[in-house]
């Protein structure tokens, strides 16, 4: 322990190293490496957290790539100002800087932290107010270390959309992160969810709480008796045009991407106002207080994380380009030894 009290892991102490995976450059996943690096200390008003599990998604493939370029401007033009990437995790507070009052050394926490990310290391700073929580009792840390990334976009659709008992939902792209979770979260809300997935996935997404499951690949989605009052497409290989003909007459469309030409955010803007179908392009924002809404779903049973495969962080590359195949189910893991 410190002089103050103050927990201090012994294996993390002033001047030592942790292992962390790394890039200095932008490009494929061949770019990142695990080394050793030195490690964190909280200041005033952080957290020292040990790192039990975190994820690789879609998020941290298009930061490490920096696709699309647009990335740059935020992560830097030239090479990653944040080299360690990783933007949701579960861990152990170790130890807590000045003044903080949440949280305590020995709790168990989770949370989403795009922007100062450096969930793939064996240890991270992060601020008593950033987007975490207190990790549910009886939810394992590998299971809400991605619990928030692919669900944070889906809450952020069911929120915009508004919906509730009643409406009757389509989730195209149903076994992804996002589409999961949305599944999951819009049957808690109280909606009729008719899932879209590939043939191998039925039962899944089945168990997943759809009332309904249609297979893509025996046919075309955009061709059903059934309209919706909301088409998310959550994994952005649809279009505003071809999934149009599903909604109801004063139905919404969403989509987790752009779209051809950025289509999305400039359809969300020129249907605003319009009486009829619309498309809607809310862009996610991740605080405390959406963290512990998606820790009570957890914990109520409401929302249980698809995991898919599970990496150690010394087979982060192999995670990356498992990801990159797009064939991943739910979400990757990545234990933190």
């Amino acid at each position: 322990h410190r002089a103050d009290g103050r927990a201090r892991p012994s294996s993390c102490s002033p001047g030592g190293d942790m292992r962390a995976a790394v890039q200095d450059t932008y490009g494929p996943p061949s770019v990142v490496s695990v080394r050793e690096v030195p490690d964190p200390r909280p200041g005033d008003g952080e957290l020292l957290v040990k790192v039990d599990a975190t994820s690789v998604n879609r998020t941290d493939c298009g930061f490490r790539a920096a696709s699309p370029p647009l990335v740059r401007l935020f992560s830097g033009l030239r090479r990653p100002k944040r080299p360690t990437l990783g933007n949701e995790f579960a861990g152990v507070v170790v130890e807590v800087g000045s003044g903080v009052t949440q949280f305590e050394v020995g709790a168990r926490i989770f949370g989403y932290i795009e922007g100062p990310f450096g969930g793939h290391a064996e240890y991270l700073t992060v601020n008593e107010n950033a987007s975490i929580a207190v990790t549910p009792p009886h939810v394992a840390q590998e299971v809400a270390a991605v619990g928030t990334e692919g669900s944070h976009y889906a809450l952020a659709f069911t929120t915009a959309a508004a919906i509730g008992p009643g409406m009757d939902v389509m989730v195209y792209g149903a076994t992804g992160a996002i589409g999961s979770a949305a599944v999951q979260i819009a049957k808690h809300l109280g909606a009729a969810v008719t899932g879209v997935c590939a043939t191998e996935h039925l039962e899944l997404v089945s168990r997943l709480g759809a009332d309904r499951v249609v297979d893509y690949l025996t046919g075309d989605f955009t061709v059903d008796d059934q309209s919706y009052d909301v088409v998310l497409d959550a994994v952005g290989k649809s279009s505003w045009g071809a999934c149009k003909p599903l909604l109801k007459s004063d139905g919404l469309y969403m989509s987790s991407e752009l779209g051809r030409l950025a289509q999305n955010p400039l359809l969300a803007i020129s249907t605003r106002f319009s009486r009829g179908r619309r498309v809607k392009f809310p862009v996610p924002k991740h605080d405390q207080a959406m963290i512990e809404h998606l820790g009570e779903l957890m914990a109520a049973g409401a929302f249980v994380p698809v995991v898919d495969r599970t990496f150690t962080l010394d087979q982060i590359v192999e995670a990356y380009e498992y990801v990159e195949t797009g064939q991943k189910v739910g979400n990757v893991v990545i234990t933190i030894a």
